[in-house]
């Protein structure tokens, strides 16, 4: 496969588990926002921007509301993160690997695109739930349709993308509630909390997990479990890390590149799993989710070294 190629497919696979995320946190954020007092309205949101990184709060400004954040994080165009901006590079990255997709991909990359190419404004909350709710359904309909391609390189690659995406945004989701969330004089433990803690399992379609792998009450460090350490769970960073390093394997046996992505990828699944979530607490989890974040950007330029991307 030509390193260009491959390329496109592995941003494919990135830009598309972004812009599912983006949709999931604006949708728990909105719902989260429902639930706070007004006056912490703008923290809920500036919360949800720090979770996709960089300067999302100093691009919104100072005219900083729900709806421009809403916005900024849906369909901004000078936001390289919104959901429409993702679409629209997956779409360009699909259009460079066409000979490599099924007819289904493709479809469901464009379907997703035509849904957004139009929408400079998401509308207010019904029409944002209701734009959200068609995004989640084409973001099914492309996972649907990986599900039916040969399992070669071009659908490893894609999977590959998506679960390097994935592990950075679990990671991010996870350190943003340990190390941002709680509003100052808020009770650790009291309903904003709870509520800020059953968002976050929102976010990851984890709360159907949780009660079942736990069977009890929320709790802070059986969530840091279930999102770290449990491979249950399809978005937890266990099972991303593991599964990036059998998809690099893959690829490294039909391609007969291996090297040190590959050694990235396995020492990253082995620090985890040689770890527990109380070990990870008493290390301080903020410095352990940063370091891994660290450690994933680290393993996404491994991989553009190894297989020449442009």
């Amino acid at each position: 496969m030509l390193a260009r190629t491959a390329a496109n497919l592995y941003w494919i696979g990135r830009y598309m588990e972004r812009a599912e995320f983006t949709t999931r946190l604006i949708e728990a954020t909105i719902r989260l926002d429902s639930l706070s007092p007004h006056t912490l309205s703008s923290q809920t949101w500036r919360s949800a921007l720090a979770v996709v990184g960089g300067d999302a709060t100093a691009d919104v400004g100072s005219d900083f509301t729900a709806s421009r954040a809403r916005t900024y994080l849906t369909v901004d165009q000078g936001n390289a993160n919104s959901i429409k901006c993702c679409v629209s590079l997956a779409r360009d990255n699909a259009k460079g690997a066409r000979n490599r997709l099924t007819q289904e991909v493709w479809e469901a990359i464009n379907r997703t695109w035509t849904t957004l190419r139009d929408r400079s404004n998401p509308g207010g909350i019904q029409g944002t739930v209701a734009l959200l709710e068609e995004i989640k359904a084409e973001a099914r309909g492309f996972e649907g349709a990986l599900q039916h391609m040969l399992r070669t390189e071009a659908n490893w690659f894609m999977r590959l993308g998506t679960m390097i995406e994935r592990a950075d945004n679990t990671a991010r989701l996870l350190d943003v509630k340990y190390y941002l969330l709680l509003p100052e004089g808020q009770e650790v433990g009291g309903p904003l909390d709870r509520d800020q803690w059953m968002t976050l399992l929102h976010v990851v379609s984890g709360q159907g997990a949780y009660r079942l792998l736990y069977k009890q009450a929320i709790q802070p460090w059986l969530v840091a479990d279930l999102l770290v350490y449990r491979r249950e769970l399809p978005r937890s960073l266990v099972s991303s890390a593991a599964r990036s390093a059998a998809l690099l394997a893959r690829i490294g046996n039909v391609s007969g590149r291996q090297g040190e992505a590959d050694r990235l990828a396995r020492r990253r699944l082995d620090r985890i799993e040689a770890n527990d979530i109380d070990g990870l607490i008493q290390r301080g989890m903020h410095e352990v989710l940063q370091q891994f974040i660290d450690e994933n950007a680290e393993l996404d330029r491994a991989i553009a070294r190894q297989f020449r991307f442009p």
